[in-house]
């Protein structure tokens, strides 16, 4: 086809332009658009030379790389940097941390289980046996314990636990202060009290924060339950969401705090004196019993702080009216009877 064309544009006039699809055309060609080459020896080549930047031979340029839209990203690395760190919200930062956790501790998701299983029953145990009626009169200040109890044991199992890496331990050696005041080392009496009152003044701030949580969450729950059901009536008062929350402080940075460090210590001795099975045994009863315990000084601090009051009569006065009655009874049979006897003698 290109000989014939080349044929074909070789022996026709020159004043007569003429087009291969042989169309009318009113204006002339291009210079430099269309362009036949001479015959070689071997065989006869139609070259388009158009004058294209890449260079002479036709070839196109090449495409432009893709735009991007992802709002106003300058590239690939850029855009993606941003969604990174996009993603290292408050989720990716307990990830990270859980990651780290773990790494230092394989066995750290089995005592975060076992700690709210075992660790909240038995505080919700010592809840209910320090209240009258075990607490079945109270059954909401138990729930708020519940709720609060739960997001404390876990809160401070994370804080507490080591993590891997070169930061951990620049940061301990930073410090330099013992994880707990019975800790071995060569630790001055100035760095133990100084824990005592480092983990004091956390374990108050994990409380507050706790309660406040908490106590927002059951008192949330009870409304809703509330407007559920209009006939529903809770036994007594909600807790105020403040006054708990600090009474959760006052409990963690005093009692919890000291019984931590008197547990550790407890637990350092044990490990040195008793053998590993008895040693697991004996931190299995002293966990529980540390939280039994806990739960029952929280509600007597409950109670003084009047956080949690509950509406309903206490045992004491209740036994004491049974006992009135019980002898206003007695008093009247025997007046009964004496009246009976009068009658017969008469």
């Amino acid at each position: 086809m290109a000989s014939m064309a080349f044929t074909a544009a070789k022996f026709l006039p020159a004043t007569a332009p003429t087009h291969l699809d042989s169309s009318p055309r009113l204006s002339p060609p291009r210079a430099g658009s269309l362009s036949f080459a001479p015959l070689s020896s071997s065989s006869a080549i139609l070259r388009l030379r158009s004058p294209s930047p890449s260079g002479p031979g036709g070839r196109l340029p090449p495409p432009p790389p893709p735009r991007s839209y992802g709002g106003g990203g300058s590239g690939d690395a850029a855009d993606s940097g941003g969604d990174g760190g996009s993603r290292r919200g408050i989720l990716g930062i307990f990830l990270a941390g859980w990651a780290a956790r773990v790494a230092a501790d394989p066995q750290f998701p089995f005592k975060v289980l076992m700690e709210e299983l075992v660790g909240v029953s038995a505080c919700v145990l010592g809840d209910m046996a320090s209240r009258p009626n075990f607490g079945l009169n109270e059954l909401d200040f138990v729930f708020s314990t519940l709720v609060v109890g739960s997001i404390l044991n876990f809160v401070l199992m994370y804080l507490l636990a080591p993590t891997a890496g070169a930061s951990a331990a620049a940061s301990a050696a930073a410090s330099g202060l013992p994880s707990h005041m019975f800790e071995a080392g060569a630790y001055s009496l100035g760095s133990r009290v100084a824990t005592l009152l480092s983990k004091g003044a956390t374990f108050a701030a994990v409380g507050f924060a706790a309660g406040l949580a908490g106590t927002a969450i059951s008192n949330g729950l009870i409304s809703l339950r509330k407007r559920m059901d209009p006939a529903f009536e809770t036994p007594n008062k909600a807790p105020p969401t403040l006054l708990n929350a600090a009474t959760w402080a006052i409990h963690m940075g005093v009692s919890s705090n000291l019984r931590y460090q008197t547990l550790n210590g407890v637990e350092y001795l044990l490990a040195k004196a008793a053998p590993p099975s008895v040693f697991k045994v004996s931190v299995v009863a002293l966990r529980c019993m540390n939280n039994v315990l806990g739960g029952m000084s929280f509600v007597l601090l409950a109670r003084l702080t009047g956080s949690q009051k509950s509406d309903a009569p206490a045992a004491s006065s209740t036994a004491e009216e049974k006992e009135r009655l019980i002898a206003v009874g007695n008093a009247v049979a025997a007046d009964a009877v004496g009246a009976g006897r009068d009658g017969e003698g008469k």
